[in-house]
């Protein structure tokens, strides 16, 4: 990989341009689809525990491929990747804008996902062998501001899509451009890559699979099934049987499919731990604020997103300052104040109340998001500095499957915790109503006073679940009190004369 792109000390720009394009529409599809999914309920009279699918089996696509990334990005070249990846994204995107059938849907959606798969670490590998580390992180910072755009203008051109237009207009939007996109990569990509004699382990692909899909699967029904359904806990247990098989293997192949090594490296494993508390805590935001702004508040679709936009902006331009001021002073101490920061903020989400206002809630989610955009990319490149080069691409791989898991553990804990809290606070509102009710009421009054106390109870149980997530994002603040400044690692396969040879391979 690295020889493939590395030709001179100038980082490959041309290729960097057009994998980023190909890297924001696929980010910008993941955001565009939420908003829409009662309108896909409507037209296609689908249930919500089926529409959920569109959502639910494109993290599992991602969870089932990704760890395959490593193998893919060591064996094959990036011109070859990226016009795989980007070919199946355009497939799935036309299948699924022509779909009359939510079967097809769904396959549109999940052949996308199989390409989106392959594009965020393939890109972020090339960038890892591109640039050295004292510039990695304006690098990667730069990176970052295509990751966010894509989620900061999702939302809001979403809601204004399909205020006026059907929801097909959504994949008919990315259609042209995802077309574009895969010609001018045709065209322009001309790395090639020296014949490199690794073969997949198809074991390890099947027990890896059923590792990440069993724990993506489990913990995405726990939320909607709760933890005592057969559904919920036994894929939880095959997947965690799976994992541990996988990884027993992993550590006794000579080429593994995903190398668990990487967690020898210590600025490694604690950012990778860092990471998956704060992907937990982060999806309390992402998860319980839309719930808050449209079911208790009643604000719609359009403004909600408009709502989460300038956080999302604010967190986009960030990316590139926090990159180079993460070159000059390190990671620790930006970590440190922006899980300060979004621990705060967290707090504070935990005291919503049915007249928050709206400029209340968009200045404090703008600053948790600036918060955030002090950590996210800050602290995964600072881990992945420490590795050898031939170590990149399972590094990016691992971090990319670790977010998708710990995205669905911390998804699964607080709707279940807002659900389980909601339940309580309405039996006990509805016990004091009672208390205090004098005389007969009428089923009108009775009706109203039965929605009041379910909002007020799901208020509660909103609040509740920012708590928790104010402690897991805690957690994360401890933790990064013990990152220090990574410098990359020498090989320890180089110093080995039989290793030389594995070293160089992988390096190509």
């Amino acid at each position: 990989m690295e020889n493939s792109i590395k030709k001179s000390n100038r980082p490959p720009y041309g290729i960097l341009a057009i994998l980023m394009i190909g890297a924001f529409i696929t980010f910008l599809n993941n955001t565009l689809l939420n908003i829409a999914l009662p309108s896909i309920m409507m037209d296609l009279k689908v249930e919500p525990s089926t529409v959920q699918w569109l959502t639910t089996g494109f993290m599992l696509v991602n969870g089932v491929l990704i760890p395959t990334t490593a193998f893919l990005i060591q064996k094959y070249s990036v011109r070859h990747l990226f016009l795989i990846a980007i070919g199946l994204f355009t497939i799935g995107t036309v299948l699924a804008g022509f779909a009359h059938a939510f079967p097809l849907l769904l396959a549109g959606r999940m052949i996308q996902a199989s390409g989106s798969a392959i594009m965020m670490p393939l890109l972020m590998n090339v960038m890892l062998v591109s640039f050295p580390i004292e510039k990695r992180g304006t690098a990667m910072g730069f990176f970052g501001l295509i990751m966010m755009a894509a989620p900061a203008i999702g939302p809001t051109l979403s809601g204004w899509i399909i205020e006026n237009y059907d929801w097909r207009m959504l994949f008919h939007f990315v259609t042209p451009i995802a077309v574009i996109v895969l010609l001018v990569g045709f065209f322009l990509l001309k790395d090639k890559k020296d014949k490199v004699e690794i073969r997949l382990d198809f074991l390890s692909v099947l027990l890896s699979s059923a590792g990440f899909g069993g724990l993506l699967y489990g913990f995405s029904s726990a939320g909607k099934n709760g933890w005592d359904s057969p559904q919920v806990y036994l894929t939880i247990i095959i997947g965690v049987v799976a994992l541990i098989w996988f990884i027993l293997r992993q550590s006794k192949m000579e080429r593994p499919m995903l190398n668990f090594g990487v967690f020898k490296y210590p600025m490694f494993a604690l950012s990778s731990s860092i990471s998956m508390v704060l992907n937990m805590a982060m999806f309390s935001g992402m998860l319980l604020l839309p719930i808050y702004v449209q079911t208790i508040r009643g604000i719609s679709p359009m403004d909600a997103g408009l709502m989460m936009l300038p956080g999302a902006i604010l967190m986009a331009l960030m990316s590139p300052i926090t990159g180079k001021l993460f070159d000059k002073i390190g990671g620790r101490i930006l970590a440190v104040i922006g899980l300060a920061i979004t621990t705060i903020t967290t707090y504070y989400f935990s005291k919503l109340s049915l007249d928050t206002t709206y400029t209340h809630l968009i200045i404090l989610n703008s600053i948790r998001m600036l918060g955030i955009s002090m950590v996210m990319m800050p602290v995964s490149t600072n881990g992945l500095n420490q590795l050898p080069a031939r170590f990149y691409p399972h590094g990016t791989a691992m971090n990319n499957t670790l977010n998708q898991v710990s995205g669905a553990i911390g998804t699964a804990l607080l709707v279940t915790l807002m659900s389980n809290r909601t339940e309580t606070h309405a039996t006990e509102l509805a016990a004091e109503a009672m208390k205090h009710a004098t005389g007969q009421v009428s089923a009108s009054a009775a009706a109203e006073m039965k929605q009041q106390i379910m909002m007020k109870a799901m208020l509660e149980g909103i609040n509740d679940a920012f708590f928790v997530a104010t402690f897991i994002a805690g957690v994360a603040l401890v933790l990064a009190f013990f990152i220090k400044r990574s410098k990359q690692t020498e090989d320890p396969m180089a110093k080995k004369p039989e290793g030389n040879k594995l070293a160089k391979l992988a390096e190509n």
